[in-house]
């Protein structure tokens, strides 16, 4: 991994695109795009929107990709498609905040993932923390982080993150379902007693 934003979203994917010959080449052929995403379609992940201010004003993206890695140093990890319009400022970003939605934030992960809107418009939604990253309002639990790693990973990149600061507004008790929101198959659910499976 390396700590460097400095290259642009062109030289990362030249970069990735050697690197993915280079394996075709040392592992043979690859999936096609269709059947890796067909393996995904049925693994849900949670969602969170990831927030960061830039030289233009804040950005935001929904994400499926968030994952804790460790406790002690509490540190997460996510990724960003260079396809993003959010992607330049997060990956130039020291601090980002990373919201971690439930059912009740469907509207702010719709939010940030609809293109060629102005996600921070509304500024009854969103205010700023006073070290100045954008954080929404109201939703289920949020953690600012710094960036500590970036890693190329094809058309995309991976951010390793260290959580410095949470809040969280609605707590989950162990073993509750806590209306969490994931997407399947390119649709948003919510978990609760119905999809609870005892075994």
């Amino acid at each position: 991994m390396t700590g460097s934003s400095a290259s642009s979203p062109a030289d990362r994917q030249a970069a990735a695109e050697a690197t993915s010959h280079d394996h075709d080449r040392t592992l043979g052929a690859s999936l096609s795009a269709d059947d890796f995403k067909a393996l995904f379609r049925g693994h849900p992940g949670g969602v969170a929107v990831i927030t960061a201010e830039g030289p233009d004003g804040p950005v935001a993206l929904t994400a499926t990709s968030v994952s804790s890695v460790s406790v002690d140093p509490p540190l997460l990890i996510f990724s960003v498609s260079a396809l993003s319009s959010a992607t330049p400022a997060i990956l130039a970003a020291d601090t980002i905040v990373v919201h971690l939605l439930d059912g009740e934030d469907l509207d702010v992960a719709q939010l940030a993932a609809t293109s060629g809107i102005d996600r921070f418009a509304d500024r009854t939604r969103w205010s700023r923390l006073v070290t100045g990253e954008p954080v929404y309002h109201g939703v289920r639990a949020w953690v600012r982080c710094s960036i500590v790693e970036r890693m190329n990973a094809g058309g995309s990149t991976v951010i390793a993150a260290h959580a410095l600061q949470s809040d969280i507004a609605r707590d989950v008790e162990p073993g509750e379902h806590g209306n969490a929101l994931v997407y399947h198959n390119r649709t948003w659910h919510r978990l609760g007693d119905h999809s609870r499976v005892d075994g």
